[in-house]
Order: structure tokens, then C-alpha cells, then sequence
């Protein structure tokens, strides 16, 4: 039988992206709450169907109701509360989904070069998607 290793208090890589993981779960389901009740303040309620609206909960892009009932999309949907919720949500969620990603890897590989390999292909990706995701929020 082998001995474990005891890993040491404090502030590490893992306890910081547990806390995170945790946090950023609460953080999306909070914008996801803050996104519905300021779509029913601008007259969601009356102007969209439901599809709609949870597409603009988790991705409020204005090329996401062309096809709806909305009558002016750029008035009230387009401004700077609305890039700041999508960047938040892409931020959030793209971060809890890479660091769940990094953990599941690490968990069927062994430490040493394997591992820092996968963990740099892993931030790679999470910075591409990070960095596209930003760029169509601010140019569409």
C-alpha cells in the first residue's frame, strides 16, 4: 500500500479554481436572474416569446430575435448593460467549463509532462475561446 501524499494549506492552484468553480456557478445563475428581471423591465413581457427571452438571458446579442416579434431591436437591447452581462456570462462560463474540463484530465493523467502538456492545451483553448467569444460580442 502507498502513502498518500498530504497535500498543504493554503493557497494553491486547485483550492483557488474549487472556490472559483463554486463561485461562478452562483455568479451565473445571479446574471441569469439579473438578465430576466431587466428584460421584464424593458418590456420583455409584452414584446417577446419565452425562447426569446432565454436566449437573451444567457446570450443577449441582438442577431438572436431578428426573427421575433420584437419591434425595434437596437433601442433597447443594444447598449453597454447588455455587452457587459454577455462578456460576464462568457467570462463566467467558459471558465467554469474549461476549469471542469482540466479537472477531469488531470484526473487520467499522471503528473509530470503529461500533464502540463494537457494543462497548456487546455488554457490555450480557454483563451481562444475566451478572446472570439469577447470579439463577436463587441462587433455584432
Amino acid at each position: 500500500m502507498q502513502m498518500r501524499k498530504v497535500v498543504k494549506p493554503g493557497w494553491n492552484l486547485e483550492y483557488v479554481m474549487w472556490m472559483f468553480t463554486r463561485l461562478s456557478g452562483l455568479a451565473i445563475t445571479l446574471l441569469a436572474v439579473i438578465s430576466v428581471a431587466a428584460a421584464f423591465m424593458m418590456g420583455a413581457r409584452t414584446q417577446m416569446d419565452m425562447g426569446t427571452l432565454m436566449r437573451w438571458t444567457f446570450f443577449p446579442n441582438s442577431n438572436h430575435v431578428l426573427d421575433s416579434e420584437v419591434p425595434d431591436v437596437t433601442v433597447n437591447w443594444a447598449n453597454g448593460f447588455w455587452q457587459i452581462m454577455q462578456v460576464l456570462v462568457i467570462f463566467f462560463g467558459v471558465t467554469h467549463g474549461f476549469n471542469g474540463l482540466r479537472v477531469v484530465i488531470e484526473d487520467y493523467t499522471k503528473p509530470g509532462l503529461w500533464q502540463l502538456f494537457w494543462r497548456a492545451v487546455v488554457f490555450l483553448l480557454w483563451m481562444f475561446m475566451t478572446l472570439v467569444a469577447v470579439y463577436v460580442v463587441f462587433t455584432y
